[in-house]
């Protein structure tokens, strides 16, 4: 199959690890070419992916219904199980009101973000209050759609954003209240009133994630899902918006977790970026992630930095966020960066960016959908000229009802060549934050393989010796292994 994709294409010369071979020209494919071809390449990973915004409304409505909760017929949400009357309904009854049913999925969802004289940003932000109510009881049926959406896409990692223990330590920062801005003095109350013991909890309620997960796609049975095969990490989700006592409670925990359980990586901070609150405290939280990770020594950081335009924020708020994420924050990683070609000497940042290896996660249909930047408009393109390592994604799925090959062909249809693709896959796995040693010296280029794996790039299996030591002892070098394996045999079919 991957032949056919290949001819149809026409094939132009890259240069590759390895020397030069065959690649596609995908201006030359027709859109239903480059829709299978891109949903057949190993994309390597999704690391910017917010689990409770990755289902399709559909799915939501159906668990609505068999988990018996309502549907509110004046705002278009779902709410707990209630007692029917006017403005109330089951869920159930969607299945019989084909208007009611449609009208709930333009509510949960952008496909009509006008339906309802909303923008697509307000449309967007909003869409999670209103599907709140049955996500809280679905999270490892959700992770479980994930993951096997991802491996039926020949991609096989994840970096899940989840919100562990998220109403607790909201309540415990509430409780403990805020100390001014005296950092240390907030850490050691918020340790003094148990914000530690959260730990535990928040490790049993991520085995508990992930057991329903695996029972959903029957792993370890003849009957297991392709999902089974993929490999997930979690980066900890801190509300932006609302008082700064419960954003650094969360991320107080979200660092004391990172440490504890191998499998959280990473800290995030969510919420609209141009919301009042977040705007008025984002210097703040800055130096929050930057004191509670020792700049990034104790803890990694993918920050959403730059999700703004002009039409949600003033020329101010432009110019400094991505900036300071890096600067003061420590951030290895930027979600979004929509606005970094408009911060002060954007060109002296992006080549920070480019040198540090700091990546920026590029979500190009949300950014369309919420900013109203798209095509030329958008950075993609800015940034790889100047060698700032990118990877798509997708942000929310659900919602945004796509999926990440979409973002791969949308990418391809906007001037993306074949090798940015492959650059994008590649990066996925190189720049998350996965332990371990890395298959490739030079991230983001990928024309030096480790030594101790020179010559052995894209084989079945390493050799035995230092390259088998190495994919063996290193999660990111055996996550790497297996998608150059995959890679391999996808370009077969050009040789």
């Amino acid at each position: 199959m991957a032949r056919r994709f290949w001819a149809a294409a026409g094939l132009v010369l890259a240069l590759a690890a390895g020397g030069a071979q065959a690649a596609p020209d995908l201006a030359r494919m027709t859109g239903g070419e480059l829709t299978a071809f891109t949903r057949q390449m190993p994309k390597g990973g999704e690391l910017h992916n917010h689990i409770a915004g990755a289902i399709f409304p559909e799915t939501l409505l159906a668990w609505a219904a068999e988990d018996g909760l309502c549907v509110n017929l004046k705002t278009l949400a779902l709410t707990p199980p209630c007692q029917p009357g006017e403005d109330l309904k089951l869920a159930a009854v969607l299945a019989g009101d084909d208007l009611l049913r449609t009208a709930m999925i333009d509510s949960l969802s952008v496909r009509r973000p006008d339906f309802l004289d909303r923008s697509g940003h307000d449309q967007f932000f909003g869409a999670f209050g209103r599907f709140g109510a049955v996500g809280a009881k679905r999270g490892g049926d959700s992770l479980a759609l994930v993951m096997d959406g991802l491996a039926r896409q020949n991609t096989f990692y994840l970096e899940a954003m989840v919100t562990p223990q998220g109403a607790s330590s909201r309540i415990l920062g509430a409780k403990v209240g805020w100390k001014g801005g005296d950092l240390a003095a907030q850490k050691a109350a918020n340790s003094a009133a148990g914000l530690e013991a959260l730990v535990p909890a928040a490790m049993a309620e991520t085995d508990a994630l992930e057991a329903r997960a695996r029972a959903v796609m029957k792993c370890g049975t003849p009957e297991a899902a392709p999902g089974c095969q993929v490999t997930v990490r979690y980066l900890v989700q801190a509300g932006r918006v609302g008082p700064p006592e419960q954003t650094f409670a969360q991320l107080q925990l979200g660092v004391a977790l990172i440490a504890a359980d191998r499998r959280w990586v990473g800290l995030q901070l969510v919420a609209p970026e141009d919301h009042p609150q977040a705007l008025a405290n984002y210097s703040l939280h800055m130096r929050m992630v930057d004191y509670l990770t020792d700049h990034g020594r104790t803890a990694k950081a993918a920050l959403h930095a730059g999700e703004l335009s002009f039409k949600y924020a003033t020329p101010e708020a432009l110019r400094f966020h991505i900036a300071q994420a890096v600067r003061v924050a420590g951030a290895r990683r930027i979600g979004h960066g929509v606005d970094l070609p408009l911060e002060t000497d954007a060109e002296g940042l992006a080549a920070e960016m480019a040198a540090q290896g700091i990546l920026v996660e590029v979500n190009l249909t949300s950014n369309d959908k919420i900013l109203e930047v798209s095509g030329k408009a958008h950075p993609y393109a800015w940034l790889r000229q100047r060698r700032v390592p990118v990877s798509l994604s997708t942000d929310d799925a659900g919602i945004l009802r796509i999926d990440l090959s979409h973002e791969y062909a949308r990418a391809a249809d906007e001037g993306a060549s074949y090798g940015d693709l492959k650059a994008s896959a590649r990066n996925a796995i190189a720049y998350s934050f996965l332990s371990g040693e890395g298959l490739w010296s030079d991230p983001g280029t990928y024309r030096r393989p480790a030594k101790a794996c020179a010559g052995q790039i894209g084989q079945v299996e390493p050799r035995p010796g230092p390259c088998a030591a190495l994919v063996a002892g290193s999660d990111k070098a055996r996550e790497q292994w297996r998608h150059e394996r995959l890679l391999a045999a996808f370009e077969a079919g050009a040789r």
